[in-house]
């Protein structure tokens, strides 16, 4: 858009012509009449230039009106989809962005600008992006969802959304590219080439050329180089010139023909001393091999392997996530899982019994049912809203909290004193528990973001972290107590991978059990994981219970395996 400053440097340029004495001579004023007509000319290509950007601007912004409309309609459901997420994000980096500096062009400064400059602080910056194509990449592995399906806005278990664009799968790669994820760099990458050629309108901003080069070396990087080789001759098919694309070429065909045994040199025999590098930065040799491409016409069936470098844990956390038949446990006694009424001796129970549901017995599972009633996750969600930041867990050396990668939500920590729900919360546990809540921490609420999760993990301190709960003084956590604030579409299980237990969230329902046994030994069976947030909104809300204070309430003993 910068060619709209040409006519001002015209209009500018006979202005200053006019400043000479042109008065003194008709011949003189002649030429002014002619001046004043090119001034013109150049005030109409001005306002022509005007004319076709603010109509630019209004059909983006005709666009990003239909989009917000339809997600202000139902902002929680909008945002409960991964694409949508995605989708916003990446409209303040692009769409808006594009906007705010097509608008800058004019002088003065337009309104607008004074404007939007009270909401950049809440804006999304790049890493938001990168945030927010890292949820979509981990959804894809741990519900193996296929990437046309997302790209075309179909996950199953969740509503159709807009269609990803060329664009927009190659950011996706690239996003894997820049973490060095040849995997995905590969799947979104394919993608995006397929779009491209389907795509009647092409973006202006990248080109296939660009697409194939991503595409070959992130191949390459994955040990595929005779597939490498083939999207290399695609990009030089489109541009000969491209000097990367050359030396790769030449790298590739090199070592190509050298595994085959048919390259030579002037004396037939392949120079050992030359180095790859050489061979790589070198034009093309003498005796052209015999192009890999032609045994194999075709790179669409190449399909990248998932790297195998992962823990066996991992594994069965994701198949645990999806609900795999195969991973989930089965009780050899199912009669063990029961639902009852109780009262525990809790006069206050007597009349609202909790809706008790053993769910699993090693470890002891217990789930509550209804615990919580509409109006009080309400107030709880709408106390900890503003003071969401960024949930942190607890370095095992230092003991000091720290952000991860492997836990993505936002929390916020509550005071019992700060409302009435909240104390009634926690003398609701106590009374379910029979625990003492003196030495409990604060109620910490959570939500989760777009693919949000948080791996495998256990609550208590095991014995080598010497130092977690150090300035707190009231012990190992003995128990946890996490409510569910709201019903998940899709994904968003809370999974125990050591047994092949699992949950699903249950809007004002609570999962509860003991992370250490009766003699103070860890449970490690109550290692566990919430799964990524596949479609709607996930809240929780948790109470961590600790030792001190359990004395006379939890006995200790040497069976390890007491209830």
């Amino acid at each position: 858009m910068a060619w709209l400053d040409v006519p001002v440097l015209i209009l500018l340029a006979l202005v200053t012509l006019s400043n000479a004495e042109v008065f003194t001579a008709l011949v003189d004023l002649e030429n002014v009449i002619y001046t004043e007509s090119n001034m013109l000319e150049a005030i109409k290509m001005y306002v022509k230039g005007e004319e076709a950007k603010l109509n630019l601007i209004k059909q983006k912004v005709d666009k990003l009106d239909q989009m917000n409309r339809e997600a202000v309609s139902d902002p929680e459901h909008y945002l409960g989809h991964p694409v949508n997420g995605y989708l916003l994000v990446k409209r303040f980096l692009w769409e808006w962005t594009e906007i705010e500096n097509m608008v800058r062009l004019d002088k003065p400064k337009t309104e607008y600008l004074v404007n939007i400059t009270q909401y950049r602080e809440f804006m999304p910056d790049g890493n938001d992006l990168s945030g927010a194509a890292a949820a979509l990449l981990r959804l894809q592995d741990t519900y193996r969802l296929d990437t046309s399906s997302i790209a075309s806005g179909k996950i199953q278990g969740t509503w159709t959304t807009p269609q990803l664009s060329a664009h927009e799968c190659f950011e996706l790669g690239r996003v894997a590219y820049n973490a060095n994820d040849h995997y995905h760099t590969i799947l979104w990458m394919k993608e995006s080439l397929n779009r491209y050629d389907a795509e009647e309108t092409k973006n202006a901003d990248f080109s296939k050329a660009t697409i194939l080069d991503y595409l070959a070396w992130a191949v390459y990087q994955s040990g595929h180089m005779k597939e490498a080789q083939k999207y290399t001759n695609d990009l030089l098919a489109i541009d000969p010139e491209h000097e990367r694309a050359m030396n790769n070429k030449a790298f590739f065909d090199y070592h190509l023909a050298k595994e085959e045994g048919r390259m030579r040199g002037d004396d037939g025999d392949i120079d050992e001393e030359e180095t790859d590098e050489e061979q790589g930065e070198s034009k093309q040799p003498k005796k052209e091999p015999k192009d890999a491409a032609a045994e194999d016409e075709s790179t669409d069936d190449f399909v990248p392997e998932r790297p195998s470098d992962q823990l066996a844990e991992r594994t069965a956390y994701e198949a645990l996530c999806r609900g795999d038949e195969d991973t989930v446990a089965k009780l050899n006694n199912p009669r063990k899982l029961k639902c009852s009424y109780q009262h525990y001796g809790k006069p206050q129970l007597f009349l609202c019994p909790a809706k008790e549901e053993v769910v699993f017995v090693r470890p002891y599972l217990i789930m509550y049912r209804e615990v919580l009633s509409d109006l009080e996750m309400s107030i709880v969600k709408g106390i900890a809203a503003p003071r969401l930041n960024r949930a942190t867990i607890q370095n095992s050396v230092t003991g000091k909290l720290e952000y991860a990668d492997y836990r993505i939500s936002k929390s916020a920590w509550l005071k019992p004193g700060e409302h009435g729900v909240i104390q009634k919360i926690r003398n609701r546990v106590s009374a379910y528990t029979n625990l003492d809540m003196e030495t409990a921490e604060d109620l910490q609420v959570v939500n989760y973001g777009i693919g949000g999760h948080y791996e495998p993990h256990f609550d208590f301190a095991r014995k080598e972290e010497v130092n977690a709960f150090k300035d707190l003084g009231t012990g190992n956590r003995i128990a946890t107590a996490l409510f569910y604030m709201s019903d998940v579409e899709a994904g968003g299980a809370t999974v125990f991978p050591m047994v092949g237990a699992r949950v699903i969230p249950a809007k004002g329902s609570a999962a509860f059990w003991f992370n250490l046994h009766p003699n103070g030994d860890g449970n490690y069976d109550t290692r566990h994981a919430a799964c990524p947030v596949l479609a709607g909104s996930k809240w929780v809300s948790n109470i961590w219970i600790h030792e001190q204070g359990q004395e006379f309430r939890r006995q200790c003993d040497i069976n390890r395996n007491k209830y």
